[in-house]
């Protein structure tokens, strides 16, 4: 079983070095720069003149792309990468806002507030409307609600899943648009940012108050 699970691993890696086995590639060089259409045998021996492997980047092309790349290094930091992706993906909380669907403009207006708050941490928002007796016979009017308020939280977020009835609910789904690493990042680099305005006004002060007054200086 594990030999069947390393083999399946081989085959989904790209072609590297002297796996590549086609007579002419469209070569990248490993700053990006477009190197144009030359023999294998030029592509790997510059790759090898450069310390760095020739990875194919798009072997359904023709003919097919490689760049020179340090393979190790890459499959490093796509593998941590994925790793993040997973993190955020399993951090990431559903949040519920409930709104009524006469709801009053500051009712609507606090419920908006914090889901801006829920989004801007990360985290998707599960809008859903109650529909109270015979509302539930009006939900063109819930959707109206619904994607007003997407219109509203589009600075911090994206809808997911559209409007759907959920029994006697209407549900939508709204993901953040920057994820749980990137939203705390930025929120400990605004923490950071006040506190050193928060220093430099105070040594102003500070430094202005031992200023010799004209009286002083008499």
């Amino acid at each position: 079983m594990a030999e069947t699970t390393s083999k399946e691993l081989r085959i989904s890696d790209p072609r590297t070095n002297e796996r590549i086995r086609v007579p002419e590639v469209r070569l990248v060089g490993p700053a990006g720069e477009q190197i144009g259409v030359v023999r294998i045998e030029a592509a790997l021996r510059l790759a090898q003149e450069a310390d760095l492997d020739l990875v194919e980047v798009a072997p359904n092309s023709k003919p097919p792309v490689v760049k020179i790349m340090d393979y190790g290094k890459f499959k490093y930091e796509a593998a941590q990468k994925a790793k993040e992706a997973r993190r955020n993906q399993a951090n990431t909380i559903l949040k519920e806002v409930r709104f009524r669907l006469k709801i009053e403009a500051h009712d609507y207006t606090t419920k908006l507030k914090r889901a801006e708050g829920f989004l801007k941490s990360g985290d998707k928002v599960k809008a859903m409307i109650l529909f109270r007796g015979r509302e539930q016979s009006r939900p063109e009017q819930g959707v109206r609600l619904l994607r007003k308020f997407a219109e509203d939280v589009a600075e911090f977020g994206t809808v997911e899943s559209n409007p759907t009835i959920d029994g006697r609910n209407m549900v939508m789904v709204v993901a953040p648009l920057k994820n749980k690493s990137e939203a705390k990042a930025e929120q400990n680099a605004v923490r950071t940012a006040n506190k050193q305005a928060a220093r430099e006004a105070k040594n102003s002060t500070g430094a202005a108050s031992a200023e010799p007054t004209d009286e002083t200086a008499a």
